[in-house]
């Protein structure tokens, strides 16, 4: 063998090493270990609210920075190409559950540890076959999300929840209360407003339903959306709240804004903040209720009563803020007087004769959402409030209820709006015509 021919074996050797190192450490956090020797990723992270483009092209720049040691040098420029957008995605998008977010189907994800992740369509559990490289690549994508809201999670506060801009409730656990790992769970919501005419094309509700949800809106009556968690409260106060009319000045609160208002230009959106990370500027939906009161609204939206606010709620709408709209948490519009008390009490000590009185005077009707065997979402009781002076107690009477998804609903009792309308002095005749109309469809009268 000639010298020249060894020196081209040793130099084919080597560049065959070479590749097989690089071949070896083709990952995403191999890459992500080399970038932050060059620049710091938190700060790109945080760079991401300012100036996005300026953030990417900075990580661009360290990822060639990279590629271009002799590590990495048996890749190929598609490869190289290939590794730097997945770090991208990694740093400034979802990493291996973007698909998930993206596909508008999917209305829950669940990430349990890096190796397990799991999404939820059609109000079913699907175990996906997605999985992240590492728990600290979860870690990673945890603090790209809550990095710039200004939030922080580690072991001295290793619960979080947050939102991201398309609106999107994220909430994170990570150890030592998490013990097998950090776990991320990302509700869902589409960009579309689910109206009540699709939700009678899915079999939601019935069309009688629709008409009445509609005389409860327009003529300003105080309605609580109640169900269990995932039921489809939200939906369902996007639904009521396309029914308010336009000219309306409208005031939404919530934990997390998840409330879309397309047609309605007069819209003033407000969400309650949580400490910073020295413990101070917290706001409650509780002061923003007071604050809303100041403000001048025809219809007050509170995305869900959780605390002391349910007490601010009742008595704006004790004194003349009616039509307003809410959510809580309740298996049964039974539970809602239950839980509106227990509320009520966090804010203040008051006899639950003088809360229950509260609530008789201040809500028309609960509204109640459920998820059937099927999985999927439907109205399944509306019932009227009233308080009992004699028994001093409130009471609620149901005047529709469906049992299941798969089966029809009725009206088992005369709703007291019917009566109220047809007695009106003020109700238009056109109006006590249909009222007439539909308690003849619905009740044979």
């Amino acid at each position: 063998m000639t010298l020249a021919e060894r020196v081209r074996a040793i130099e084919s050797t080597s560049s065959t090493a070479l590749a097989e190192r690089a071949s070896d450490r083709l990952t995403v956090e191999d890459l992500r270990s080399d970038v932050r020797k060059v620049i710091s990723l938190e700060g790109v992270a945080s760079m991401l609210v300012e100036n996005p483009q300026r953030a990417r092209n900075e990580l661009k720049s360290a990822c060639k920075q990279v590629l271009a040691g002799e590590d990495w040098s048996g890749l190929t420029g598609v490869e190289r190409r290939a590794i730097t957008e997945e770090l991208l995605d990694v740093v400034f998008g979802m990493g291996p559950v973007e698909g998930l977010i993206d596909d508008e189907s999917v209305t829950e994800i669940m990430v349990n540890g890096s190796n397990s992740v799991f999404f939820e369509r059609d109000g079913k559990l699907i175990e996906s076959d997605l999985h992240f490289e590492s728990d600290e690549q979860v870690r990673v994508l945890i603090d790209r999300i809550i990095g710039p809201l200004g939030r922080r999670i580690d072991e001295s506060s290793p619960m979080v929840n947050a939102r991201l801009p398309q609106g999107h409730r994220v909430n994170a656990v990570i150890p030592p209360v998490a013990l097998d790992g950090p776990h991320l769970t990302i509700r869902a919501f589409t960009r579309h407003t689910i109206t009540l005419e699709e939700m009678l094309a899915s079999g939601s509700l019935e069309p009688s339903v629709i008409q009445y949800l509609e005389w409860l809106v327009k003529l300003k009556k105080n309605v609580v959306v109640s169900g269990g968690t995932g039921s489809g409260k939200t939906t369902m106060l996007n639904a009521l709240s396309r029914l308010i009319p336009q000219d309306e000045r409208i005031l939404t609160i919530e934990d997390s804004a998840e409330l879309r208002f397309k047609e309605h230009k007069h819209v003033v959106r407000m969400e309650a903040r949580p400490q910073n990370a020295e413990g101070e500027g917290e706001i409650s939906i509780r002061q923003l209720v007071i604050n809303a009161l100041r403000m001048r609204p025809d219809r007050i939206i509170v995305g869900e009563c959780r605390g002391g606010e349910a007490l601010d709620m009742l008595q704006a709408m004790n004194t003349g803020h009616d039509g307003s709209l809410t959510t809580l948490h309740a298996n049964s519009p039974e539970d809602v007087v239950d839980r509106m008390v227990t509320m009520v009490r966090y804010a203040v000590d008051l006899p639950v004769d003088a809360i229950e009185a509260q609530i008789g005077g201040a809500f028309h009707s609960i509204v109640q959402v459920s998820r059937g065997s099927n999985g999927a979402r439907f109205l399944s009781a509306i019932s009227d409030v009233a308080y009992d002076k004699e028994r001093r107690k409130c009471e609620i009477l149901r005047v529709y209820e469906r049992k299941d998804h798969s089966l029809f609903g009725g009206w088992i009792s005369r709703p007291r709006l019917a009566d109220e309308i047809l007695e009106s002095s003020v109700a238009s005749p056109d109006l006590k015509r249909e009222v007439s109309l539909w308690l003849s469809d619905s009740f044979g009268e």
